[in-house]
């Protein structure tokens, strides 16, 4: 068991909002992951548009929460469509990195709030048009409350966009490594202080925790399904266009998608 769950605390990454920025956000794997979201979102919610800083005069803007939104930057690029947006997380640290964003770009139309997801959603009852919850099950002690939570937030009609930490590809990448006897104890817990998330899900389970809430799946994505496994450092960033260009091509495609790193789960409320 890990510290979070003997304490029933859900992870705060206060001391890893620069590093979370460096490391992912600002990479090519965060690039990977944004170009994945962009497309499904654009696909499947008529309001939202793919290409940045692209305001929508003519569409009717959402109100949007970022559950546990960190930086916020995917939903600090919707805001600049023009749709409202909710930020919220426990980490004061990440939502400093949102609120430079938001002033860099000139936003007014973006909220912060430092709360537990579950607190805030539960202020909100069917008040959002889409909810984002994105790398946030991995970190969180028990995932099946937050889920209930949030869905009351959303309203009738709304959308869930649900990401989370693939057990898949952490089982994959330790036997690339040879750490053979990780994988035979079922042990993919980071070192203390690492970026690796606490709990890795498995997408089967996280589709049976929503099975009983009416929603309709509009879309099953895998994200960075080959970036990851590059073993070599030196080559992650070699023709970072074609590497994009096949990440989105592989993402729904099988056995990739089920071998991304984070699984892309959209709904649709009923």
């Amino acid at each position: 068991m890990t510290s979070n769950e003997h304490s029933g605390q859900d992870r705060n990454f206060d001391d890893l909002a620069r590093r979370f920025k460096r490391n992912v956000y600002d990479r090519l794997k965060g690039d990977i992951r944004l170009a994945v979201l962009k497309r499904d979102l654009a696909v499947h919610i008529p309001a939202f548009v793919q290409s940045d800083n692209v305001a929508s005069p003519n569409r009717q803007p959402l109100q949007l929460l970022d559950a546990g939104g960190g930086q916020g930057q995917l939903s600090i690029d919707l805001a600049s469509q023009g749709h409202r947006v909710d930020i919220c997380d426990i980490s004061a640290n990440m939502l400093a990195l949102a609120r430079e964003a938001a002033e860099r770009a000139g936003l007014g139309n973006v909220r912060l709030f430092q709360d537990s997801i579950q607190n805030l959603a539960g202020n909100f009852p069917a008040h959002y048009d889409v909810i984002l919850c994105h790398a946030v099950l991995e970190w969180v002690v028990d995932p099946e409350q937050l889920l209930q939570v949030l869905l009351a937030a959303l309203k009738p009609g709304g959308y869930f966009s649900l990401t989370f930490y693939n057990v898949n590809s952490i089982v994959m990448k330790n036997l690339l490594r040879t750490n053979f006897r990780k994988v035979l104890d079922e042990d993919y817990q980071g070192y203390r202080g690492s970026l690796t998330p606490t709990f890795p899900r498995e997408t089967a389970e996280v589709q049976r925790w929503l099975q009983s809430a009416e929603l309709e799946l509009l879309c099953h994505s895998g994200i960075r399904c080959f970036h990851d496994y590059i073993l070599e450092p030196s080559h992650r960033m070699v023709n970072p266009e074609q590497q994009l260009e096949l990440e989105l091509r592989l993402s729904r495609q099988e056995p990739f998608r089920s071998l991304g790193r984070y699984i892309h789960l959209l709904y649709r409320k009923n």
